[in-house]
């Protein structure tokens, strides 16, 4: 409480002007007081991590959404690229905890020497002491192969950099998960010598491009790399998506919009991975004793766009029923509806459907169906009979079986996980297919 005097009054004499508004100050400063109180320190936390990519901001998001629900901090954070050195006042800084991307041994020295409470959230594992929190190149890869083999593939590659390790452990994980579906892939080995200039790159993927197998499913490390493929198709004269599909990582976007045409991308939840890598500075800010263990984040499903919107499939009946169900799905439709289009005996259209998918046509038109109601329950507030009647199910009952059998919740658990975890799906079971969407729900 600030005191204010300003003169004594005579006994028994009424209150002055000056005494009056004395008083008034007085009480006024009591009822206020919490706003003279000093705030507490706000931890200072060094955010080494560019701006001049989606995965990273996207990262920087998710550090936000962290402090957002729990305490506030002073972030300090320069415009920078991937990989640049870290910035000169990091050395004589008086902060609290660093996150870094840590993408070389100067990064790692300078975030080392500060002796700082620091998290990794890169791939490169340069300081192999402190937690690590990264994508799963696992999953990636293998939503990667999912995608080519929903779409009838037979033939695949692998276009990387091996520059990076992320990349190298993304290609190990393709071939090994295409070996356990009895499966092999081609992979892209760039010029001894390093090549730097754009058009050299993509003169070197046209000609292992040509040589490839077609149809081909290509999935490429990241979207740069992907972008690169895809203008590389166009110099050759290869049809995108007919005679080469190509994924990329990232969802870059402005980048998978702007190629041409539009480069499918697998999305990786690098919010949900800045959030853990804030989560885990803040214990070891509090003192807290953080094993340097590495956390994996699963990516949330693949972005499908032209580049690999195409069915690779011989079989003609079966390519166009499957095309079919993705456009009339939620109309709604069921296998009779298929056998109006198709040419085929129920018996026989099943049969063949089984061996090319290893799933009946019934089972592909709830996944379609399904697929859009997990888009509908992350990006709208309609409720569950509004959704049911917009995917094809007759009762919003039947359509919670459904999901919960196919995806181990219900849709309002589904619905509250995906808005606490920026849509997160790592956790949830899903059948072939399920994580596949497009700017039409399809």
């Amino acid at each position: 409480m600030i005191a204010l005097t300003f003169g004594v009054e005579p006994a028994g004499a009424l209150p002055s002007a000056t005494a009056t508004r004395t008083r008034e100050l007085t009480l006024m400063n009591r009822s206020t007081r919490s706003v003279f109180r000093p705030s507490p320190r706000r931890l200072k936390v060094a955010l080494l991590i560019e701006t001049s990519n989606a995965y990273a901001r996207r990262l920087l998001q998710g550090v936000v959404r962290y402090i957002r629900e729990h305490e506030p901090w002073s972030f300090y954070l320069v415009e920078q690229g991937r990989g640049d050195a870290p910035p000169a006042w990091l050395a004589h800084w008086d902060g609290d905890g660093i996150i870094a991307r840590i993408e070389n041994a100067r990064i790692a020295e300078a975030v080392s020497v500060s002796k700082l409470p620091a998290v990794d959230v890169s791939a490169g594992r340069f300081v192999p002491t402190l937690p690590w929190v990264e994508t799963d190149d696992v999953a990636i890869a293998n939503l990667a192969v999912e995608h080519f083999l929903n779409r009838g593939f037979k033939h695949f590659a692998y276009c990387g950099d091996p520059r990076f390790q992320w990349s190298r452990r993304r290609e190990d994980a393709f071939l090994d998960i295409l070996l356990r579906h009895q499966q092999s892939a081609f992979t892209y080995v760039p010029p001894s010598a390093s090549v730097d200039e754009a058009s050299a790159v993509v003169r070197n993927l046209a000609e292992w491009l040509v040589h490839l197998p077609k149809p081909v499913g290509v999935f490429a490390c990241y979207d740069i790399r992907g972008q690169q493929l895809l203008d590389a198709c166009r110099q050759v004269g290869l049809s995108v998506p007919d005679e080469v599909a190509v994924v990329g990582v990232d969802n870059d976007e402005l980048l998978c919009d702007l190629a041409f045409p539009p480069l499918s991308s697998i999305v990786p939840n690098a919010g949900l991975a800045g959030y853990e890598a804030a989560a885990l500075l803040a214990r070891m800010m509090r003192g807290e004793k953080v094993a340097a263990d590495e956390t994996r984040i699963a990516p949330l499903g693949v972005h499908l766009r032209q580049s690999t919107d195409v069915l690779a499939i011989a079989d003609r009946e079966i390519a166009l029923a499957l095309r079919f169900i993705r456009e009339h799905a939620c109309d709604p439709i069921d296998v009779a509806d298929l056998l109006k289009v198709v040419p085929l005996s129920r018996r026989i259209l099943e049969k063949r459907f089984v061996k090319l998918l290893n799933h009946t046509p019934h089972a592909e038109i709830l996944s379609v169906r399904v697929n859009r109601v997990k888009q509908l329950l992350t990006e709208t507030q309609l409720s569950l009979e509004e959704i049911a009647e917009r995917v094809g199910f007759d009762h919003p009952e039947y359509l919670s079986v459904v999901f919960k059998r196919l995806c181990g919740m219900t849709p309002r658990d589904f619905r509250r996980r995906a808005r606490r975890n920026e849509a997160n799906l790592d956790a949830i079971p899903n059948p072939a297919g399920l994580r596949t969407w497009s700017a039409d729900g399809r």
